[in-house]
């Protein structure tokens, strides 16, 4: 069979780096990973992509030449970029005859096509809608389906480290850290684990995975307490967590995303899907694990847990998305 190119987007991402590794190793693939910054190009060739070049949901002049004989793509986005998202989405159906296959990466909560969510109705809070941010993802995924496009969607629990990386410098210097999920147990995913399903579905195809959504989480729901006792197992030291009000952190992170976590304290999160199993033959990564063991980019979480973070406290990151 001749090889098929994949274009991997948000490749200098946590779950792309892991993608672009694992891919390369694949000879049916001629990897082409996307990179913001001119200053990423090297690090993807090192990881083992065949291409590496310049794209921007927000700058479509970088699309043509980032899908020049594409036949599969690995679609991924930052939350704010939802607009950019659905334009690109819109392109790629105007390819479709060339696309045969697009992954999105995605999460669970606000479907309509495999469940009978209602948007305006809130699991467990009477007078609350399903949060924006869910019903974003759901638009991303609805975006690809009504282009036509063969679609799989990945769609994860909160990644493992997400809820941490607004807190490194407490964790670091004073051993704690602090949000407002309490004592819920949520099966927190590793994102090495939605790299290693994106390249079992890329490779296995379209006439396997077309038309298939897949709920990726870890292999036990853990409490924020518990969070902390695997890190400061990691780490060789003590981290404590400090409940938090969901009041206060609005204020730190603003309304759209404090929805969201609300949904994080009420159990819709818990449960542990067989998808990943299914999918691969073993068992999810767990978070201690996770933190000590390299991954196919060669770090390992710990490592991962100090790197760049979309998310800052006093800014509200999703001010101009909540708009769309």
């Amino acid at each position: 069979m001749p090889q098929q190119t994949v274009l991997i987007t948000s490749a200098t991402g946590r779950i792309g780096k892991e993608l672009v590794a694992r891919l390369a190793k694949d000879p049916a693939f001629i990897v082409r990973a996307c990179y913001f910054s001119e200053t990423k190009a090297d690090s993807l060739l090192a990881l083992g992509a065949d291409e590496v070049v310049k794209f921007d949901l927000s700058d479509q002049g970088t699309w043509a030449a980032a899908l020049a004989g594409v036949s599969a793509v690995y679609s991924a986005s930052l939350d704010p970029m939802l607009q950019g998202h659905l334009a690109f989405a819109k392109e790629l159906g105007k390819r479709r005859d060339q696309i045969k296959h697009v992954v999105r990466v995605s999460c669970m909560g606000a479907d309509t096509n495999t469940a009978s969510y209602v948007a305006d109705q809130h699991a467990s809070r009477a007078g609350a809608g399903i949060p924006l941010m869910l019903q974003h993802y759901w638009w991303g995924e609805k975006a690809l389906i009504d282009e036509g496009l063969n679609v799989t969607a990945l769609r994860n629990n909160f990644f493992m480290n997400h809820l941490l990386k607004t807190d490194c410098e407490n964790i670091d210097r004073e051993g704690w850290f602090s949000n407002p999920l309490g004592d819920m147990r949520n099966s927190f995913v590793a994102t090495r684990d939605i790299a290693e399903v994106a390249a079992v579905v890329l490779s296995e195809g379209p006439d396997r995975h077309a038309n298939k959504f897949y709920d990726i989480t870890g292999p036990a729901p853990q409490s924020m307490s518990e969070i902390g006792a695997d890190l400061g197992r990691a780490m060789g030291k003590t981290i404590e967590y400090r409940a938090q009000s969901m009041v206060d952190f609005e204020a730190d992170f603003g309304a759209t995303r404090a929805e969201f976590f609300e949904y994080l304290t009420n159990g819709f999160y818990t449960r542990c899907s067989p998808d990943f199993y299914n999918l691969t033959g073993h068992k999810p990564t767990s978070y201690y694990d996770y933190l000590t063991t390299k991954g196919a980019s060669g770090e390992t979480g710990l490592e991962e847990l100090w790197q760049g973070n979309l998310w800052k406290k006093g800014e509200d990151a999703m001010k101009d998305a909540a708009k769309v």
